[in-house]
């Protein structure tokens, strides 16, 4: 299985039929996934934690929508088998690991998932990012490589520039298009230490993302895939809000 990094909008991308059916062919182009482990920028605790094996409630993490949002349901099943073998493998790398039974699906987790896997009839396990240090954030998802073989979809879901202040404001401003073609550089070459010191090495990267939990996620899946190193494309790309969002997605391998 290849793996992946979406950007996964609000829950009104669930009206926005163009960027709907975008996910839709991305998923219809990739082979059939036995699991999904989903990270989200939603979530994070440490240590590593593992949510829901089972049918529970989705989290509807977001205010003011209106409510037709907050009845948004995504009945995936639950992945025991796959929450035991991730925590074997990141037992074996010494990553500390707990389990929430009670933690559904945040929307960054189910609104990507509606669309690319509409029946949600494959079993689905979210995953806590550990805080945000990049070098754990690769760590992780080297640790969980192995999955990969084994027909689990590491899925990696947030955003890569994400600045709320300059949301509906007219035109793609010049600091998010150089972000965005560094981040298209740096994710081509699959640079793991360039990814990881970001906040140092890319052009405008504190206006482009002023707090970064919606980038952390592509951390893990490009660790991920880091000894690999596969052929990396964009399966999405354009813009989102009048432009201060990037929708590129990336798909390693």
């Amino acid at each position: 299985m290849p793996a992946i990094f979406a950007a996964h909008g609000a829950p009104v991308l669930l009206d926005d039929a163009v960027w709907m059916a975008e996910l839709a062919a991305w998923a219809k182009a990739m082979p059939a996934p036995k699991s999904i482990l989903m990270i989200s920028a939603h979530w994070e605790e440490r240590p590593t934690t593992l949510g829901a094996t089972r049918a529970v409630p989705l989290v509807y993490d977001f205010y003011g929508f209106p409510e037709k949002y907050y009845q948004t349901k995504y009945p995936s099943p639950g992945a025991p088998e796959l929450a035991a073998r991730v925590r074997e493998l990141l037992e074996q790398k010494r990553i500390p690991c707990a389990d929430d039974p009670k933690r559904g699906l945040d929307h960054g987790a189910y609104v990507p998932l509606v669309a690319m896997v509409p029946r949600a009839d494959v079993p689905v396990l979210q995953m806590s990012m550990p805080g945000l240090v990049p070098k754990e954030l690769v760590s992780l998802g080297r640790a969980l490589a192995p999955l990969r073989d084994e027909g689990v979809l590491i899925f990696g879901s947030g955003f890569l520039t994400h600045n709320m202040r300059y949301a509906f404001r007219p035109g793609i401003p010049a600091w998010a298009h150089e972000f965005d073609a560094w981040a298209e550089d740096a994710l081509s070459r699959l640079d793991i230490e360039a990814l990881e010191d970001f906040q140092a090495r890319a052009p405008a990267a504190q206006m482009a993302l002023p707090t970064w939990e919606h980038y952390a996620p592509v951390l893990v899946a490009a660790g991920a895939v880091a000894d690999e190193r596969p052929q990396t494309t964009f399966p999405i790309t354009g813009w989102w809000m009048d432009g201060a969002f990037t929708k590129r997605s990336v798909q390693f391998g």
